[in-house]
């Protein structure tokens, strides 16, 4: 007789994580239904089960079942970088576009608390927060004003997050933010040796509280957690060894968002792909195929792939056989939104002054300009400073507007995804500027692409620039 199809819920009420992990694991090799498996296990065997194959023999796949949902407060937006860098994970996360920090709302690190340094820090950080909270009702003001000249009144929430989103410049990275977090119990294990291991106290201290809150759920996948020194290794030696490099400068400073390198073949390798996913030839025969096709054979394969996805529909994973490496300078806040994109490949320069600062326009258009200079020269000073001491603690006096590097590959998928969301109108212009940049150097690699690789809008980063920006760099 057929078995009649079940599809049901595991209770995580009545089931911890650790007993859901155990009953999937268990059904590879039990012919009882889930909830037969589960109705048989207590939290005491479970916790046995994970010693014996997960930790034990490394069934690590196993711990992915085991999912918890942490809620991390009070926390620095530059440890929020760490806590959010697990590319398996989901988070939310206060947002500097759409709320108001106190004046005391921000971390002060271990490291400077009884340090010669901490007058300064401290002095330097409500500094920041004191000019942010008065440039608010200025700011505010000046939008109202522009828009009511042009015949365009805004509502309250439209005021608001305009004016936010030039505000947040001022934030520096001590300022404090809530954090939601879903994560595997797998996931966990490595972001836990991550923070373990991080240079800056707070991030490890985190670590160890996030350990021990998570052991109440995860008695057993998350105790033998400890910091790395491979991982610490590799960061002090890697940074004393660029100490000693002096390479040629390569005098492409005003080249802010480079293409580096790419797959030159990434068109015919996405249609071969396509090919072989839903035909019976080999790779190789595909692309002996492919070299004569007529080139209307070559449009409906591009109708298949581009024309026919609706706005909603997620592109064919076969766009992501190929990859695009860049080299991007961007603004801390536009760093921060960046970094959310986590199916493509980051790596970030620590935060500091090096790079110079962005002036958005409007602050000069308020008449903040010169007090703007002044709190981030003044910010720089104090890094500076502070960095004779703890180079790692003092990135948390380095506001939004200071420049940032990162290196990011990514295949066309994930690029497709980031720049039609980031392009958009309602996406801090920014990130916006960013997103737009990209978008032109990878239309000027394609051939075939071009037509159906376009953001939603005409918007030109050029434009972002002249109508958001005093300036990109000031050091």
């Amino acid at each position: 007789m057929e078995n009649k199809r079940r599809i049901y819920l595991l209770d995580n009420k009545k089931n911890s994580p650790e007993t859901i992990a155990v009953t999937f694991a268990k059904t590879s090799r039990s012919p009882q239904t889930f909830d037969q498996i589960a109705q048989e296990l207590s939290e005491e065997s479970s916790a046995q089960f994970h010693e014996k194959w997960v930790v034990g023999y490394g069934h690590s796949s196993v711990a992915e079942h085991a999912v918890l949902h942490l809620a991390v407060e009070n926390v620095s937006r530059l440890a929020v970088e760490c806590l959010e860098s697990n590319r398996l994970a989901s988070y939310t996360e206060k947002s500097s576009r759409y709320q108001v920090w106190d004046a005391d709302n921000f971390f002060t690190p271990d490291e400077l608390k009884d340090s010669p340094f901490s007058v300064l820090y401290h002095d330097t950080v409500h500094m920041l927060f004191e000019r942010y909270l008065k440039a608010i009702p200025v700011l505010q003001n000046t939008i109202e004003a522009a828009k009511q000249a042009q015949g365009e009144p805004l509502s309250e929430r439209e005021l608001h997050a305009c004016c936010m989103d030039v505000c947040r410049y001022y934030l520096p990275a001590a300022a404090s933010a809530n954090v939601g977090i879903t994560i595997n119990a797998r996931s966990l294990e490595h972001a836990l040796r991550k923070m373990l291991s991080h240079p800056l106290a707070e991030v490890r201290q985190i670590g160890m509280e996030i350990k021990q809150v998570s052991t109440s759920h995860l008695p057993t996948l998350v105790k033998y957690v400890d910091e790395v020194s491979y991982l610490k290794q590799a960061e002090q030696r890697t940074a004393q060894f660029t100490q000693n490099l002096k390479p040629s400068h390569s005098g492409n400073d005003d080249e802010w968002c480079r293409l580096v390198d790419h797959d030159t073949n990434f068109e015919e390798h996405v249609l071969n792909a396509l090919l072989f996913h839903f035909g019976n030839n080999s790779y190789s025969d595909n692309q002996i195929a492919f070299q004569q096709l007529a080139p209307e054979q070559i449009e409906e394969l591009l109708d298949i792939l581009f024309v026919k996805r609706g706005e909603h529909d997620i592109p064919l994973r076969e766009l992501e056989y190929n990859w695009f490496l860049f080299d991007i300078l961007m603004d801390q806040g536009a760093y921060f939104e960046f970094k959310r994109h986590r199916m493509m490949t980051q790596t970030v320069q620590p935060l500091s002054p090096r790079e110079g600062f962005t002036i958005p326009r409007l602050i000069t258009q308020a008449g903040l300009e010169e007090n703007f200079r002044e709190a981030m020269q003044m910010a720089a000073r104090a890094y500076h400073r502070i960095a004779q001491e703890s180079p790692a603690a003092a990135s948390y006096v380095i506001p939004n507007a200071f420049n940032r590097r990162v290196l990011a590959a990514m295949n066309l998928r994930s690029a497709m995804h980031f720049i039609q969301l980031r392009t958009a109108p309602n996406a801090h212009f920014a990130i916006r500027r960013v997103a737009n940049r990209m978008a032109e150097l990878l239309r000027e690699q394609m051939r075939l692409f071009t037509p159906y690789f376009s953001p939603p809008t005409d918007e030109t980063w050029q434009q972002i620039e002249a109508s958001y920006f005093t300036a990109t760099r000031i050091y």
